[in-house]
């Protein structure tokens, strides 16, 4: 074998092995944040701030967890967080039907394939991460507005099939009472609370993560993807 074949048969052996711990570290990471999810869950499910007598919480640590999951470790580990940390919650879920963590899962992957997709459609020049493409302000606001219309559109949807299916029976006691307008109800008032709570809890989402993550710049420590 000669040095020059000898050389790429290194560089290309470095490489796979620089894959391979990649690969482990984005799973491992995906676990670890997946977890975490779960132990923050049981310790704030009882004390997060809600919409009174809708339940839903003005703010969702959980989801800010898969995100910066995402942020850190690249798509492939975000998405396996959500994936994780949905099943993980499944058990202790209150209304014994999934329905809070398929909730939380369509709501947070809503906000995390918009740059999933971005970065798969567009090409960039070769030796910028992708991490650092999302880093830039003007394209992490593109893809969260985005992001937001279509988490707003698909939580749209799934409302609409759980209140003629499931929550049918909750559907003449819909109002906005908790804003003072209780003569408010029905399609109007589950529509508006609906775009208010996904559009305020995504900026939680969003705006936290992008703070911890390049804030304190991890994405440079671990430098993944």
């Amino acid at each position: 074998m000669t040095d020059l074949s000898q050389e790429q048969f290194a560089e290309e052996r470095e490489t796979a092995m620089s894959k391979s711990s990649r690969i482990v570290l984005q799973i491992s990471g995906a676990a670890l944040f997946g977890a975490l999810s779960l132990v923050v869950s049981a310790f704030t499910t009882n004390i997060l701030p809600r919409i009174p007598g809708w339940g839903i919480a003005f703010i969702d640590p959980v989801s800010i967890i898969w995100i910066i999951c995402f942020l850190v470790f690249g798509a492939k580990s975000g998405m396996l967080c959500c994936v994780i940390g949905t099943l993980g919650l499944m058990p202790f879920d209150q209304s014994l039907l999934i329905i809070g963590p398929l909730m939380k899962f369509s709501a947070t992957f809503a906000l995390i394939i918009v740059p999933i997709l971005f970065l798969k459609l567009f090409r960039y020049k070769e030796g910028v991460k992708s991490s650092q493409k999302i880093k830039k302000p003007r394209n992490y606001i593109v893809y969260g507005l985005l992001g937001i219309l279509l988490r707003i559109g698909v939580m749209m949807i799934a409302n609409y099939l759980l209140f003629v299916t499931i929550l049918a029976y909750a559907f003449p006691f819909v109002s906005l009472d908790f804003l003072g307008l209780p003569d408010v109800t029905g399609w109007t008032a589950i529509i508006i609370v609906v775009i208010f709570i996904n559009a305020e809890t995504s900026l939680w989402d969003l705006i936290i993560p992008y703070v911890i993550v390049f804030g304190a710049k991890i994405d440079q420590k671990f430098s993944i993807w």
